[in-house]
C-alpha cells in the first residue's frame, strides 16, 4: 500500500479514544465501586481486561481493513523491547517466587527485627521495608509482609499508627522505584532502550538523601510512648545471600537476564541445600512466578499492540504536535514527562500501567528535545511511585489499610508519606540543578548509534 494510501486512513487524534476507554474503564468502575463500598474498589475490574476492551474498540473504529489492523497490533506487540521486557518480567518473577519459598522473605522480615532496637521500631520499619522492597524488587509483596507485623507491634506500643504505616509504604516505594526486578524498573528501562545499571545509579543519587532525610525523621517523631516488645524470631543468613547476590550482580552490571537466570538457581540451590525446599517444589515456584507477572505481561502486549495501531492512525503525531508547544527544552520536557506519568498513574492508580501507557511518547520527546534516555527512565520510574504513594485508592495503601483491619483510613496516611514527598522534591530539583547526572555525563548519549558512548 502507498504512503498516500495510508495517510488516508489515519484519524490523528481520534485514534485516542480506546486509549481513553482503558482509562475510563478503571478509574470510572473504581469510582463507583467506591461508592457503592466494595473493598479495594479501583483493583475490582483488572486492568488486562480493561485494556482488552479498548483493544476491541480501536480493531472497531481504526481505518483499514481487518488484515492491516491486526498486522499492526502484532508488530506493536511482537517489537522487541516488549519481548525483552516479558522476559525480563517472568525471570524476575521466577526468582522473587523461589527466593520466598525457601523461606529468604521471612528471615528478611525476622533479621530486621533482631537488628533494630524496640524504642526505634518505626524508623526500622521502613529501614527493613527499604531492603526488602530493594531486594525483592516489590511495593506490594513488601506491605503484605510487614503491614500486618507493623500493625501489631503498633497497637501495643502506643505507636502513631498511621506514621507506622506510612513507614512501612515510604520503605516499599524505596526499593520498587531502584530494585533491578521491580517491575517498573524493568518497564522504564527497556522502553527507552537503557541499561538498568545506569537508572540505578542514577535513581540512587536522588533517592538515597531522601531515604536519609525520611529515616532521620521518624527517628525524631515516631518513637513509642509506653515500652515496645518484639518476640524475636528465628532466621537464616545463609536464606538472604540470594537477595544479596541479585542485588550485587546487577549493581556491577551483569546483563539482566544473567543475573535473574543465575539468582532463581542459587536461592532454589540453597533452598535444597537448607532442606527448605523440594526440587519439585523449586519447579512449581518458578512456575508460579511466571504466573504471578502474567498480568503485566498482558498489559505490556496488548498496550504495544495498541500503542502501534494507534501511531499508524496517526495519534503520536497529534499527541506530539500538542506536546511540542509546551516541551521545548531539556527543562520543560523532563518536568512534562515528570506530569505525564503522574498523571497517568493518578487516572490507572497502577505505576507500571502508567509507564507502559506513557512510554512512547517520553520516548519521542526526549529523542526530540535531547533528553539522555537514562535520564527519562530515572524520572519515570520515580514520577510514577511518588503519585502511586498519595492515591488513597492505590493497592499499596488499600492493601496495608485492610491488614490494620480497617482501624486507619488511607486518607491519614497520606501526610507521614515523608519519603515520597521528599523523592519527588529531589527529583524536581534535579531538574534545575542537574547534581544525579554525573553518572551519564562520563558516557554521553550518542544520539546516532542510541547507545551510550562506550558502547559504540
Amino acid at each position: 500500500m502507498s504512503n498516500e494510501a495510508k495517510n488516508t486512513k489515519k484519524l490523528g487524534g481520534l485514534s485516542l479514544i480506546p486509549f481513553l476507554v482503558f482509562i475510563v474503564l478503571l478509574l470510572g468502575s473504581g469510582i463507583i465501586y467506591s461508592i457503592q463500598g466494595v473493598d479495594r474498589p479501583f483493583y475490582q475490574i483488572p486492568a488486562g481486561a480493561s485494556l482488552f476492551i479498548a483493544v476491541v474498540v480501536a480493531f472497531i473504529m481504526y481505518k483499514g481493513t481487518f488484515e492491516e489492523k491486526a498486522d499492526s497490533f502484532i508488530k506493536g506487540a511482537s517489537d522487541e523491547n516488549i519481548t525483552i521486557m516479558v522476559m525480563t518480567c517472568f525471570l524476575a518473577g521466577s526468582f522473587a517466587f523461589v527466593a520466598k519459598a525457601i523461606g529468604g522473605v521471612e528471615s528478611v522480615v525476622n533479621l530486621g527485627l533482631a537488628i533494630v532496637p524496640p524504642q526505634y521500631i518505626t524508623v526500622g520499619m521502613f529501614l527493613i521495608a527499604c531492603f526488602m522492597s530493594l531486594a525483592t524488587g516489590s511495593s506490594s509483596g513488601t506491605t503484605a509482609a510487614l503491614g500486618s507485623i507493623a500493625f501489631s507491634i503498633g497497637q501495643g506500643a502506643g505507636l502513631n499508627m498511621p506514621m507506622l504505616l506510612a513507614a512501612v509504604l515510604g520503605g516499599a516505594f524505596f526499593g520498587d522505584n531502584l530494585s533491578i526486578i521491580s517491575d517498573t524498573t524493568i518497564v522504564a528501562t527497556r522502553t527507552q532502550g537503557v541499561e538498568m545499571k545506569d537508572k540505578f545509579r542514577m535513581n540512587l543519587l536522588i533517592s538515597l538523601p531522601a531515604a536519609i532525610i525520611t529515616a532521620l525523621l521518624y527517628f525524631i517523631f515516631g518513637k513509642p510512648t509506653q515500652e515496645v516488645i518484639i518476640e524475636q524470631k528465628a532466621y537464616d543468613f545463609i536464606l538472604i545471600l540470594p537477595y544479596l547476590y541479585v542485588l550485587v550482580s546487577a549493581i556491577l552490571g551483569m546483563n539482566v537476564f544473567a543475573v535473574l537466570g543465575s539468582g532463581t538457581v542459587i536461592a532454589a540451590l540453597v533452598g535444597l541445600f537448607k532442606g527448605t525446599i523440594t526440587i519439585a517444589g523449586s519447579m512449581q515456584a518458578i512456575m508460579d512466578g511466571f504466573a504471578d507477572m502474567s498480568g503485566i505481561v498482558v498489559l505490556a502486549i496488548f498496550i504495544g499492540g495498541l500503542s502501534q495501531m494507534m501511531t499508524d492512525q496517526g495519534g503520536l503525531d497529534f499527541l506530539m504536535t500538542k506536546i511540542r508547544g509546551i516541551m521545548k527544552d531539556r527543562k520543560s520536557t523532563e518536568v512534562g514527562i515528570a506530569v505525564m506519568v503522574s498523571a497517568a498513574d493518578a487516572a490507572v492508580a497502577n505505576n507500571t500501567a502508567a509507564l507502559i501507557i506513557t512510554a512512547d511518547v517520553c520516548r519521542e520527546v526526549s529523542h526530540e528535545n535531547k533528553v539522555d534516555p537514562r535520564r527519562t527512565a530515572s524520572l519515570m520510574d520515580i514520577f510514577c511511585c511518588v503519585m502511586q504513594g498519595f492515591l488513597p485508592y492505590g493497592n499499596q495503601i488499600l492493601l496495608i489499610g485492610g491488614l490494620a483491619m480497617g482501624t486507619v483510613a488511607p486518607i491519614e496516611m497520606i501526610p507521614y508519606m515523608w519519603y515520597n514527598v521528599l523523592l519527588g522534591f529531589f527529583a524536581i530539583l534535579s531538574i534545575f540543578v542537574p547534581f544525579a547526572d554525573g553518572v551519564i555525563r562520563k558516557r554521553p548519549w550518542n544520539w546516532e548509534t542510541m547507545k551510550p558512548e562506550e558502547a559504540k
